[in-house]
């Protein structure tokens, strides 16, 4: 009883301090934040060490129970605003939420920064920004800036097919070629028609019309192509 008593103790008090550092700590780390985060784990976990490796697995197997009863509370929809944080705000119709961004503890360049990667510019293009439960920046932009997409222009498209790895480094990827029904026969044909050998090949696909793609590990001599250009003196 009372070693599920200190695990349950430990377990909540983790899960405390994680909460109170916020969600950036912990999803968006840089050496600081897995500093803190390693000493906070040793710290938290002095008092259930012990020399006794049963004893160990015990803990380690009842915090990894907590665990699990934590995430199966969290698909409880009143539950789950208790155990985890709402979103919070970060721009609304092209204004930039102060509150937002002082509770979330992100300075405005962050916030920008977020933004340039996603692939926006301008926060006046923005419809909605916020920073989910899990620490991610969510992005809606504006409708008239959204990208165009086929059922804005009435066009009907094919579904999208997935490439099929059949070799990767130098691999067969022996499941692939048996879920395709294919055997290493008509591989080994298809890798010879292109003058090829398995062992300095990347990657092949299998595509959509049924032929192999092959990427070997050769890199081409473009020749001072602009469009091939590579930043630095080594270029």
């Amino acid at each position: 009883m009372e070693t599920l008593y200190r695990t349950f103790i430990i377990f909540v008090a983790g899960y405390l301090f994680l909460r109170i550092t916020g969600k950036k700590a912990v999803s968006q780390m840089n050496t600081i934040d897995l500093l803190y985060i390693f000493v906070l784990t040793n710290i938290i976990s002095t008092p259930v060490e012990t020399s006794h490796v049963w004893k160990s697995l015990v803990y380690a197997g009842i915090v990894v129970i907590l665990y699990k009863i934590f995430l199966r509370l969290s698909l409880h929809n009143q539950l789950r605003w208790l155990l985890y944080e709402r979103p919070i705000v970060l721009i609304r119709n092209g204004d930039i939420d102060r509150k937002g961004l002082k509770k979330a503890k992100m300075p405005l360049n962050e916030l920008l920064s977020n933004l340039r990667v996603k692939g926006y510019t301008d926060t006046q293009n923005i419809a909605f920004a916020a920073m989910e439960e899990t620490g991610n920046i969510s992005v809606i932009p504006k409708s008239q800036y959204r990208p165009v997409q086929p059922n804005d222009l009435n066009l009907k498209v094919k579904k999208e097919y997935l490439p099929i790895p059949l070799i990767m480094d130098g691999q067969i990827i022996y499941h692939n070629l048996k879920y395709l029904q294919l055997n290493q026969g008509w591989l080994m044909n298809e890798v010879d028609k292109k003058g090829e050998k398995v062992e300095n090949i990347m990657l092949a696909t299998f595509l959509e019309n049924g032929k192999l793609f092959i990427d070997n590990k050769e890199i081409k001599n473009h020749k001072n192509d602009p469009h091939y250009y590579n930043p630095g003196k080594g270029n």
